[in-house]
């Protein structure tokens, strides 16, 4: 699919991995909107690239369903979606004082990461299915989920966040087999440690230290670098149903 044209949803579009998306996305000359749950900062990336800002929180059927109807309003059905919105933890499931890690910290990370994932995708495919197929291949449309290296080598403390992330790798496949019928394509990127607003609030020495970790090249990924892979899986049909590892050979240590 080309996306000249094409209308696009990146949720948190707003900063970081989710911003560079939109960048990139609007470059082609998509049409995008912008979902966040920080409406400004949405909006100050929307200015900047001529798109749509909407906000929205991922968890929330109601919400989620309401920015994707303005959205449509704005720019028509989207036949490309961009799962970018995500949080982090870290939090040992006994702490240093003997006591368990609250239950509450471990479900608002997995509703974030993997229920608000797949609740974009489900009312995005919906949409999807019932739009005019394009092409020789009968396509409709393309969703790129995120998911993390950390799915595969969680880190201690990381056990919210990669079973969250590890969600949302495991359901690439079967989401992508129950959507082929309909000509609408599903992958995950999985990036390493790239150099968004959050890494880069740590000190340059905790910076450099991450950065020598990755085998090669030994700097940061570039949020661009992930912009221009979500951009690529669009134009390329034979992409389906594959986690892609971006993250320069890293394997995460044990911490």
């Amino acid at each position: 699919m080309k996306l000249e044209g094409q209308a696009a949803l990146v949720t948190g579009g707003g900063s970081g991995l989710g911003a560079a998306t939109a960048r990139a996305l609007a470059a082609g000359g998509a049409k995008v909107a912008l979902l966040d749950i920080n409406l400004a900062a949405a909006q100050a990336v929307a200015a900047e690239i001529g798109g749509f800002a909407v906000a929205c929180d991922i968890t929330d059927s109601a919400s989620a369903e309401a920015a994707i109807a303005a959205a449509a309003e704005v720019h028509g059905p989207a036949r490309i979606v961009m799962n970018v919105a995500g949080i982090g933890s870290a939090k040992r499931i006994v702490g240093k004082d003997g006591q368990p890690a609250p239950l509450e910290a471990f479900e608002r990370v997995v509703r974030v990461n993997l229920i608000g994932t797949y609740n974009i995708c489900r009312l995005a495919a919906a949409r999807m299915i019932i739009l005019e197929p394009l092409g020789a291949d009968g396509e409709r449309g393309v969703i790129v989920n995120t998911a993390s290296v950390a799915a595969f080598d969680g880190q201690v403390g990381q056990e919210a966040y990669a079973a969250s992330k590890g969600g949302v790798a495991a359901m690439t496949l079967p989401l992508a087999r129950d959507l082929a019928q309909f000509g609408v394509r599903v992958c995950t990127i999985a990036p390493g440690l790239f150099a968004t607003p959050l890494v880069k609030e740590l000190p340059e020495a905790v910076q450099q230290s991450l950065a020598g970790s990755i085998p090669f090249p030994k700097r940061l990924g570039d949020p661009d670098e992930f912009a221009r892979l979500a951009a690529h899986i669009v134009s390329n049909a034979s992409l389906n149903g594959e986690v892609i590892r971006l993250d320069g050979a890293l394997r995460m240590a044990p911490r």
